[in-house]
C-alpha cells in the first residue's frame, strides 16, 4: 500500500487565488498570478475564485484538498485579520491540520496600495505568493492546548487605582487578592488631610 503524502513527507501545496471581486482583480492580473503559481516547486493545484471566502470558494478548497491530496494550503486574498479563522476552519473541515495553512495578503499589500500600475502590482503579488509557498514548506501540524484558568485576580498596590481595579474585578464576579506593602491601604490619598474641591477628609 502506497504511503499518503502526509506520511511520506512529500509536499503537495495548493494555491488559491482570490479575485475579491474587483478589489484585487481590478489591479492585479489574477490569471497571470495563477499561471505563475503553477510554476512553483511543490505546487500541485492552483484554483482561482471570485470570492474564496464565500461558501463556493471554501468548497473549492475542500474539494482540492481531497482531490489532489494536499498537505499544505496557501490562500492569496485579503488580510488575515478578517478571514484567517475562516480558512483555518475550512482546512480543518477538510481533514487537514489548520496550522498547515498560510495566508498571503494581496489586497491591502498589493491591490489597494498599487492601483494604477497593474504590471508592478502583479509582479509584487507574484513575489508574495512565492514567499507564501516557501513558508508553507516549513509549516508543521500543531495541536492546540487547553489551559484551565483560575477566575481570580491579583492586584498589587492598594492606592486609589488599585482599589478601583479591585472593586471593578470583584463587581465582575472574580475573586480578588489585594497586596499592599504599607500597613494601610489608600496610597498617597492616605497621606493627605483634605481633598479639593470639597475639602473633605481624604480617607
Amino acid at each position: 500500500m502506497a504511503e499518503t503524502p502526509q506520511k511520506s513527507g512529500e509536499l503537495r501545496i495548493g494555491v488559491f487565488v482570490c479575485e475579491c471581486g474587483l478589489n484585487i482583480a481590478g489591479t492585479v492580473d489574477c490569471d497571470a498570478l495563477s499561471r505563475y503559481a503553477e510554476t512553483l516547486d511543490d505546487v500541485v493545484a492552483v484554483v482561482q475564485n471570485k470570492y474564496t471566502c464565500a461558501d463556493p470558494g471554501q468548497n473549492e478548497i475542500k474539494r482540492a484538498i481531497k482531490e489532489h491530496l494536499l498537505n499544505r494550503v496557501v490562500v492569496a486574498s485579503c488580510t488575515p485579520k478578517i478571514h484567517e479563522p475562516t480558512f483555518r476552519q475550512c482546512v480543518s473541515d477538510a481533514g487537514l491540520n489548520p496550522y498547515l495553512f498560510e495566508m498571503v495578503n494581496i489586497r491591502e499589500h498589493v491591490s489597494w496600495g498599487h492601483q494604477g500600475d497593474k504590471e508592478k502590482a502583479t509582479a509584487k503579488a507574484q513575489d508574495l505568493i512565492r514567499s507564501g509557498v516557501a513558508r508553507a514548506r516549513f509549516l508543521e501540524a500543531q495541536e492546540e492546548t487547553v489551559v484551565p484558568v483560575t477566575q481570580a485576580a491579583l492586584v498589587i498596590g492598594g492606592g486609589v487605582a488599585g482599589l478601583q481595579a479591585a472593586l471593578d474585578l470583584a463587581d465582575g464576579g472574580h475573586q480578588v487578592y489585594l497586596v499592599e506593602k504599607e500597613a494601610s491601604i489608600g496610597g498617597l490619598m492616605a497621606a493627605l488631610d483634605k481633598t479639593y474641591p470639597t475639602m473633605d477628609c481624604s480617607i
